[in-house]
């Protein structure tokens, strides 16, 4: 909230309101099918375990939406004060990651590690927070066969020539999670099927060693762990038995979350899971992309030619629970917004000691939209130089933000606790309330010229702290930059001229030679360049008095496809 805009000190505001929006926080339980209040078993602390990548390939954009829905989630639990203890595993070690090798002359182990760390940059250019564990299941082969002993002993599992099969017909439950039957198991889905099963509805929990593939001494055995257990066991070692959250894609619930209820349950009586959280798909064409299908982008292929935060900015312009449809103009849109952001909070920091008599806290920084809205740094400019300097001191009641910009920071600030805690609504709040306070803020630029003294320095008061909570939403969407805003918006521009084939020379040639066109009266031939640039995602703007200057812009829709 703006300083000095509610009662009671900073400190003992934000403690309240987390207090609130801890105790209104809903997430969707896909085990219950309803959004449930979230109630931690250990106030104050959240353990979250995530279902990770398997590790043989470039990721894809599926990947990409479970990262960052669940970033935003472990983000939004952090907001609100929680410690949270967040683990997403790694499955450096399965039938596809030993097919790839041996098609590559590799060692499997190499290869999933070198995709591991191919993973971890993309999540790093995406700006996912690092979880606090990030687990890789041959590094974890003790607790695994120590979790297969105990559903062994627990009469949950039979041993067949060195492999370990789970019995789903001694587990009531199965299917609660998923609501599918036993009969209906995908029983060939990851193995072949196996006709030395009771059940073809079994799973393998240890499988027998073969001729060239990596496998570790066992009771039953050498082998490898079959490829549900790894998370039941890894989730216990960092977690224990019992924790609050279990996330995953959509596509997970069934076989493999069922799996992990199932055998986790047979080892420990004691295991449950609060929540149960399921991202949805990304979908091309309304079918899931996905490997198998061949439909599908990596995220390396996209960020070629797109800003990374306009990747994520796509991935979260709709619920985290739905299905999102991919498609070149919604990239292109994401793009656009995240420019229009950016340019707002794009700034330089100045000294500001004329604003020493406002409060008690000096504010040492303002900030200032510079591209299109450039003419407004010189009225801050003028303002910084001293014009208004002294009628600051005289007047302190001048300093105070404008009626307008207290309501909308409210606003901000209220619908974005609102929205983030029905289930993470982010995309209400990229379309809806953050757009009203970008647009007043431009307004404010825009009046910020030819205002008069006292109504100048509400203005820049009311941009610090307009500026200051669109930061701290931001931050929690994970849309705020690791790099300078002006960096960020050249970034933009790049990708912008990459993907129109023009380098930044041969642009500027093009607007030059509108340019003569126009001087030249030829109006027709000027907006024949124009639109022939936007075309291309190049937008013109006419600044009157100066050089026309460009930024990226959304290509008319019929074009995008051909990309």
């Amino acid at each position: 909230m703006a300083a000095g805009t509610e009662e009671g000190t900073p400190n003992q505001q934000t403690m309240v309101l987390d207090m609130e929006e801890k105790n209104k926080f809903k997430v969707y339980n896909t085990m219950t099918n309803q959004k449930e209040v979230f109630t931690p078993k250990v106030p104050g602390k959240v353990g979250m375990y995530v279902c990770g990548v398997t590790a043989y390939d470039l990721s894809h954009l599926g990947h990409a939406r479970a990262a960052v829905s669940f970033d935003i989630l472990f983000r939004y639990l952090l907001h609100l004060g929680y410690e949270v203890t967040y683990v997403r595993n790694f499955t450096d070690l399965d039938d596809k990651v030993i097919r790839r090798a041996n098609e590559s002359g590799e060692n499997p182990l190499a290869l999933s590690s070198r995709f591991c760390k191919e993973y971890m940059k993309d999540m790093n250019d995406l700006q996912c927070l690092p979880p606090t564990h990030q687990p890789r299941v041959s590094d974890h082969m003790e607790q695994i066969k120590d979790m297969i002993i105990q559903i062994i002993n627990n009469d949950y599992a039979y041993v067949v020539d060195g492999d370990v099969f789970f019995a789903v017909e001694k587990f009531p439950d199965y299917g609660k999670l998923s609501g599918q039957v036993v009969e209906n198991h995908r029983a060939g889905e990851r193995v072949a099927i196996d006709l030395r099963k009771r059940n073809p509805a079994d799973f393998a929990l240890w499988k027998a060693a073969k001729p060239g593939e990596p496998s570790w001494d066992s009771p039953w055995g050498p082998g490898r762990p079959g490829w549900h257990i790894e998370c039941s066991a890894m989730s216990v070692h960092y977690l224990s038995s019992q924790f609050d959250i279990h996330g995953g894609a959509t596509d997970l619930k069934f076989p493999h979350h069922e799996n992990e209820i199932a055998q986790s349950c047979a080892a420990s009586q004691e295991s449950n899971v609060s929540y149960w959280v399921h991202n949805g798909h990304v979908t091309i064409n309304k079918e899931k992309m996905s490997k198998s299908l061949g439909n599908f982008f990596t995220i390396r292929q996209i960020t070629e030619r797109y800003h990374p935060l306009a990747l994520r900015y796509f991935l979260i312009s709709q619920s985290y629970d739905s299905d999102l449809s991919f498609s070149v103009n919604q990239l292109e849109i994401a793009s656009d917004k995240v420019f229009y952001i950016y340019q707002f909070v794009a700034r330089y920091h100045k000294p500001v000691s004329s604003f020493d008599a406002m409060s008690q806290n000096s504010i040492l920084t303002y900030s200032i939209v510079v591209q299109t809205l450039s003419d407004c740094e010189d009225a801050l400019s003028s303002f910084q130089q001293g014009s208004l300097k002294d009628a600051t001191k005289q007047n302190e009641e001048s300093a105070q933000i404008t009626a307008e910009a207290q309501f909308c920071i409210r606003k901000l600030h209220s619908e974005f606790n609102d929205k983030m805690s029905d289930n993470l609504d982010t995309s209400t709040i990229l379309k809806g309330v953050l757009q009203e306070v970008l647009k007043l803020a431009n307004d404010s630029l825009t009046k910020l010229k030819d205002a008069k003294q006292q109504l100048q320095l509400s203005l820049v008061q009311s941009l610090v702290e307009v500026e200051r909570e669109v930061k701290e939403v931001l931050q929690i969407l994970g849309l705020l930059p690791q790099c300078t805003y002006a960096e960020v918006l050249q970034q933009l521009k790049d990708k912008a001229l990459k993907r129109a084939g023009l380098g930044e020379d041969q642009l500027l040639d093009v607007i030059k030679e509108r340019a003569e066109a126009r001087k030249n009266k030829d109006f027709t031939k000027g907006d024949q360049i124009r639109d022939e640039l936007k075309a291309k995602g190049i937008g013109l703007m006419d600044i009157k008095g100066a050089d026309t200057i460009w930024r990226p812009c959304v290509p008319p829709e019929n074009k995008m496809e051909n990309q």
